[in-house]
């Protein structure tokens, strides 16, 4: 498998753009080789620049949940090129997909549309101070919610994958208000806000955690957030930028039945656009200017080549037993990784939730960021780099979770499962 071309790309990058790529877990560093350089992708494939194929798990990080190029949401961006790529002004297709989310999502009453899940945090912690009048927030370790400054505290994901704690550029009084806890620790939460709650703004979480890779909630955790913010007048705010649309049609907050005041989405809503969106409770919403005091703006929000392709995505994942076929084919994938591991003698802990699943060179079970971080990490690099030269595609991190579309199938599944097998036991030795 070679890799010139793209080893002279990463070396004309490195001239123009900071460590050679536009976000760092792309630079490849944890796992000791230089990026692939991708030229195109079809179904569940992405082709690089020296040609070669590989069974993409990345799906540009959780929104090609059909495959790359679905014909449908092709079809809807053709047809809306010819209208225009940005007006900056109101059109049909945001009103189309705001109703098509909201309908799917029942804690959504009103949602604003903006152009990241970076910004739709962002906006919806400044939405949940302006609402409370509090400035404390509480959020977890290991859950990244984006680079916004007040955020970018014990946040997981590459930040992890890089080993740096916060970030130098954000000052000390930006994350004054920022309490970052144990995720799934119930005893923690309960004592903070016993103590605190009544200055609290907003708890905000991924239900489900992608950015340690992938931990799910415990029975209670989120229940239990959902009691607290309650009883004490916070807001909880699900960050559902990665899980909305992905482990279910409705989101995990469908999944686990708890309703949030502010939910985050992206990814899945603009077919692979760039794209994001904050919603809840009307009342809160009713906040956000121009309707309320609380000011949030965005030139290319709503812009109708995303609104398309959103739209189209929804249309097609909605249709009935798409999420049971789905499941049916990520569970495939994680029954034989666990026992292909269980037979060659590796220690592995493989968890799941739909179609988001994360593999931890660890035998404990893992929980929160901490028992994530004893993951064997020199271990998880020779794992990756094995896979890309056996032709699977995986996100170059342990941090990150993998995601499973409808255009893999069962032939590619096994392969995959095939290429782990001969992995492990190289790693093995």
């Amino acid at each position: 498998m070679k890799q010139t071309d793209s080893k002279k790309l990463f070396k004309q990058a490195l001239n123009v753009i900071p460590g050679g790529v536009n976000s760092p877990v792309r630079a490849c560093r944890s796992v000791g080789i230089d990026p692939v350089f991708i030229d195109h992708a079809f179904g569940c494939f992405v082709y690089d620049v020296d040609g070669n194929r590989y069974i993409d798990y990345v799906g540009s990080w959780g929104p090609m949940i059909l495959g790359h190029r679905h014909p449908q949401v092709i079809k809807a961006i053709s047809t809306v090129l010819e209208r225009g790529t940005s007006f900056g002004a109101p059109t049909d297709l945001e009103i189309e997909l705001a109703e098509m989310v909201i309908a799917a999502i029942p804690s959504m009453e009103m949602i604003r549309m903006v152009n990241s899940g970076t910004e739709a945090t962002m906006s919806a912690i400044r939405l949940a101070r302006g609402f409370t009048g509090r400035d404390r927030i509480i959020k977890f370790d290991g859950c990244y919610h984006g680079h916004a400054d007040t955020l970018l505290v014990q946040a997981g994901s590459g930040v992890a994958t890089l080993g740096i704690p916060g970030s130098p550029g954000v000052p000390e009084s930006f994350v004054a208000h920022t309490l970052s806890l144990p995720y799934n620790d119930i005893e923690t939460i309960q004592k903070v806000m016993g103590e605190q709650g009544e200055k609290i703004a907003c708890i905000i979480v991924e239900p489900v955690a992608g950015n340690m890779g992938l931990v799910a909630p415990v029975d209670g955790f989120l229940n239990t957030l959902r009691e607290l913010t309650e009883k004490t007048g916070s807001l909880l705010i699900f960050d559902e930028v990665m899980t909305g649309f992905r482990v279910a049609y409705g989101g995990a907050q469908s999944l686990y039945g708890i309703s949030p005041d502010i939910s985050t989405l992206g990814k899945i809503i603009g077919g692979g656009l760039p794209v994001g969106a904050y919603g809840g409770r009307r009342d809160v919403m009713e906040h956000i200017a121009p309707q309320g005091p609380v000011y949030q703006a965005g030139t290319l929000s709503g812009n109708p080549v995303a609104m398309a392709a959103g739209i189209a995505t929804l249309k097609e994942i909605r249709q009935p037993g798409f999420y049971d076929a789905l499941d049916e084919k990520s569970e495939r994938l994680t029954a034989g990784l666990r026992s292909r591991a269980e037979q060659i003698g590796i220690e592995i802990t493989v968890d799941r939730v739909g179609s988001m699943a994360g593999l931890f060179f660890t035998g404990s079970e893992v929980k929160n960021f901490e028992d994530a971080k004893k993951s064997d990490l020199e271990m998880f690099s020779a794992y990756y780099r094995g896979m890309l030269q056996r032709g699977i595609y995986l996100a170059p991190s342990q941090f990150e979770a993998l995601f499973v579309s409808s255009a893999h199938n069962n032939e590619y599944i096994d392969q995959t499962i095939r290429a782990a097998a001969e992995v492990f036991a190289e790693i093995k030795g």
